[in-house]
C-alpha cells in the first residue's frame, strides 16, 4: 500500500512562511476534508446500518485506536450518554496503553497485536458486539490483532483509516476508507486524518442514535440533565413542544428528569 498520509507536504519552508500565511494554507487543506468524506459515504452508510441493527437486539459499540485515533474514539464515546441518554458502556472507546494514554503517549503499546483483544475482554464481549478500529495510517498493529481476533469471534468489526488498501481495511469485515492526503505539516495526521476521523465518528455514532429512537424530531429528547445550559435547553424543548411557559415547562422537566418523559406525561395527562 501507499502511505498517501506520509507524502511529501505541498508546503515548503514552512518557518518561513507568515502566520497569515501558515494559517491560510492550513485552512486550505482542511477544505479538502469534507471532500474526501463524501466519497466515503456509501462505506459510512454499511457500518452505520449494521451498527445500529446490532445494538438493537443488545449489541454495544467499541472504539480502538491509539494516539489521536484512539483519543478521538474516547471522545466520541464520552459524549454519547450525556448527548442521548444512553448507558456509559453502550459506547466504549479503548486506547492502546489505557486511559493515561488520553494524556501522555505510552510508548510501544500500539505494537503489541494481542493488547486490544485483552482490553475488550475486560468488557466481556460477545458476538452482538461490533468493534470499530480507527487508524489513520491503516498499519496500526493494536487495531489489526483487535479486529482480527474480533472477526474469530463471530462479531461485527469495521474501521476508519486514511489511507487506501491499507491491512487495518482488509481484515475490517465494513471498512471506511477516507483518503486525505498528505498533510500541511509532513506525517501530522492528528490534522486533516484526525479531522477525517472525528468527521465519520460524528456521522456514525449520531446516525445510529438516531436509528436507535434517540432523537425525536432534530432534538435530543433523552440527553443528561447535567449542568445548568442543558437544563435550560431541555426547559426551552418542553416549552416547543406543549406550549408551556417556561417556569410550567421546568417544573415538568424537573419532575421527569428527561425531555423525553416530560413531555410524554404531559401529552397522556
Amino acid at each position: 500500500m501507499e502511505r498517501t498520509t506520509e507524502r511529501e507536504s505541498h508546503y515548503k519552508n514552512l518557518e518561513l512562511q507568515s502566520v497569515k500565511e501558515i494559517l491560510e494554507n492550513i485552512n486550505r487543506e482542511d477544505q479538502t476534508v469534507p471532500l474526501a468524506v463524501a466519497k466515503a459515504l456509501p462505506q459510512i452508510e454499511a457500518l452505520a446500518t449494521i451498527t445500529a441493527e446490532r445494538m438493537k437486539h443488545g449489541g454495544r459499540l467499541f472504539y480502538i485506536g491509539a494516539g489521536t485515533s484512539g483519543r478521538l474514539g474516547v471522545v466520541d464515546a464520552s459524549e454519547c450518554p450525556p448527548t442521548f441518554g444512553v448507558p456509559f458502556d453502550m459506547v466504549v472507546g479503548l486506547i492502546a496503553g489505557g486511559d493515561g494514554a488520553i494524556r501522555k503517549a505510552v510508548e510501544f503499546a500500539e505494537d503489541n497485536t494481542e493488547l486490544a483483544w485483552h482490553n475488550l475482554l475486560e468488557y466481556n464481549v460477545t458476538e452482538k458486539d461490533v468493534v470499530v478500529g480507527i487508524a489513520a495510517s491503516g498499519t496500526t498493529p493494536y487495531v489489526i490483532g483487535g479486529l482480527k481476533a474480533a472477526n474469530s469471534h463471530n462479531m461485527v468489526t469495521g474501521c476508519i483509516v486514511c489511507n487506501s488498501g491499507s491491512p487495518v481495511a482488509a481484515v475490517a469485515q465494513y471498512p471506511v476508507e477516507v483518503v486525505t492526503g498528505p498533510e500541511f505539516l509532513t506525517g501530522s495526521t492528528r490534522m486533516k486524518a484526525g479531522t477525517a476521523q472525528k468527521l465519520v465518528l460524528n456521522m456514525l455514532s449520531t446516525s445510529v442514535m438516531i436509528q436507535l429512537g434517540k432523537v425525536k424530531g432534530n432534538k435530543m429528547v433523552d440527553m443528561q440533565l447535567s449542568n445548568d445550559k442543558l437544563i435550560d435547553r431541555g426547559t426551552h424543548m418542553v416549552m416547543d413542544e406543549t406550549g408551556l411557559a417556561e417556569a410550567e415547562a421546568a417544573t415538568l422537566l424537573k419532575k421527569y428528569g428527561s425531555v423525553r418523559a416530560a413531555v410524554d406525561n404531559y401529552k397522556t395527562a
